[in-house]
């Protein structure tokens, strides 16, 4: 900012937060001035979430002081921060990485949850007006009046963001956002943020994705250990230089994929239908087959039947025409067991949510799909030494950095819960099948983690496929996709709009594909 530049919107001068055995923020200082986007990098377990918890007032700070300017005055002053509701109250939200919202209630119910006003008559037909105001002054479409949980993770999001400004927030904090958006809902957002900042809002917006730090930050600040390693104007820094300044060392951005040649056909989709959660078509005639030793992307903007072809290909979710083919056994309708049993993997969207149970430990998490047979089980008991010699060599294997087996698997990084699901899925489908590749459906296996674990994880992958895996992945990051698939194929409202080889894809036609407009036969 310049010598010019009003007062600072908010200021955290020497913040100290403390947990048992470790120091998250350590002495931290952040200026965020109104107008701007200021971005928040650093890995997982870096601190980001815990300062902004702490001006959000979700935590108390051990140490340091929070200066606000409100809107309208020239001086800032001090403010102790008791809770979110003290936060709000001073023009403070934040949107958090897991939403905090209630699935049974509609959008409009889940907006003005909290609030003190109306007292006594409550009239959610003006409530649901102004909200729709809201999101289209801001162009946050969503309808008020469905229900969260009708609603898709990117949906979700907006949803959490319109509660903040339906609060009259001035400085919005944004956790990740997006992570779960595709690289057009990015776009949006960015433009959305904008918007806000225009008006005087103010953004701190944390993130791993370095591209849209550099399109969209006005400043960027770095933590490493809990500490402030930098702060820097984006005209004055680059991709490389903030990816080194996050880890401390040099990060790969693209990863050599080897040729493998691709064996036979593992997993075969013919014609296949299935309807949403609302009872409406949502997967209209899927064809597609994936080879051995091959990963086939699949492209597309959130909410056109990604989730619901992931769930139909694990059992999840019931198919109601059409055939799911695992090397040439009919699997169309089997349960998640069987499935299992037939060497399907999944690396599901929602990593606490559905991927790991958060309050179990980590050696429980890693044999949940090994427990029923031998070493781990003998009859209908578990056996100890069996269960720690198999968690410690997947522990190993994959990298995961966990203070010990018994830690709740909630406790790890983003990074290290997503290679402890990596690690049990893979392991339990090369045992369930035999010993054989076997197909792994991965959804958004990177989503939320910071450039140093999704280099590995894209690693792991990119190692199963020369092993034979055949690899159905979903990610709304396209570069992703260019990155690590042979084939992407491009779904809009439940059907193929095209297939592409991964190295002759062109962004401008994967967009206009996502957009519902078919490829050309060649």
């Amino acid at each position: 900012m310049t010598q010019t530049s009003p007062p600072p919107a908010v200021e955290m001068r020497g913040i100290v937060k403390r947990f048992p055995g470790v120091i998250a923020n350590d002495h931290v200082d952040l200026t965020v001035y109104p107008g701007e986007i200021h971005a928040l990098l650093g890995e997982n377990g870096a601190g980001k979430s815990t300062l902004m918890s702490v001006l959000a007032g979700m935590y108390r700070p051990d140490e340091g002081e929070i200066y606000l300017t409100p809107r309208g005055e020239t001086q800032p002053r001090l403010v102790d921060i008791h809770s979110p509701r003290d936060a709000i109250n001073l023009g403070i939200g934040m949107v958090h990485q897991h939403f905090m919202l209630v699935p049974p209630q509609t959008v409009a119910e889940n907006i003005i949850i909290g609030l003190d006003e109306p007292r006594f008559f409550l009239n959610m037909s003006r409530v649901e007006e102004k909200v729709r105001q809201i999101s289209e002054h801001y162009r946050l479409h969503v309808d008020p009046e469905a229900y969260i949980w009708q609603l898709s993770v990117g949906e979700q999001q907006r949803v959490e963001i319109l509660k903040l400004l339906y609060r009259g927030a001035d400085i919005l904090i944004l956790d990740e956002p997006t992570a779960v958006l595709t690289p057009q809902e990015s776009d949006e957002l960015g433009q959305t943020l904008r918007r806000m900042v225009a008006e005087g809002k103010s953004v701190i917006f944390i993130t791993h994705k370095l591209d849209e730090v550099t399109k969209f930050a006005d400043r960027v600040t770095v933590l490493r250990d809990g500490k402030n390693v930098a702060t820097l104007p984006i005209a004055e820094t680059n991709k490389t230089e903030l990816a080194r300044l996050m880890v401390g060392r040099e990060v790969l951005f693209r990863l050599d994929k080897a040729q493998v040649d691709p064996g036979p056909v593992v997993l075969s989709l013919r014609n296949l239908e299935a309807l949403n959660d609302k009872g409406l078509p949502a997967l209209r005639g899927i064809s597609l087959d994936i080879h051995s030793g091959e990963i086939v992307g699949i492209a597309g903007v959130a909410g056109n039947g990604q989730r619901e072809l992931s769930e139909v290909v694990t059992g999840l979710r019931k198919a109601t025409a059409g055939q799911v083919l695992v090397r040439d056994q009919e699997m169309t309708n089997c349960s998640p067991r069987e499935f299992i049993q037939a060497g399907v993997s999944h690396i599901p969207g929602d990593r606490l949510g559905m991927g790991l149970a958060g309050n179990l430990p980590v050696s429980d998490n890693l044999i949940m799909k090994a427990y029923r047979g031998a070493p781990i089980s003998s009859g209908p008991f578990l056996r100890f030494q069996p269960i720690r010699d198999f968690s410690r060599r997947l522990v190993k294997a994959f990298q995961i950095f966990t203070p010990g087996l018994g830690v709740p698997a909630r406790l790890l990084s983003g990074g290290n819960q997503q290679k402890a699901i990596l690690a049990r899925e893979i392991t339990a489908g090369d045992e369930m099948a035999g010993g054989e590749a076997a197909a792994l459906i991965a959804v958004h296996p990177t989503r939320g983690l910071d450039v140093g674990a999704t280099e590995a994880v894209r690693r792991t992958l990119l190692e199963q496929r020369s092993k034979g895996m055949a690899i159905l992945l979903i990610s709304e990051d396209l570069d992703e996709l260019i990155a690590l698939s042979d084939r992407i194929a491009v779904i809009y409202e439940g059907q193929i709009m095209g297939i592409v080889p991964a190295d002759q894809a062109d962004i401008a036609e994967l967009g206009l594909m996502m957009a519902g407009e078919k490829k050309l036969a060649d």
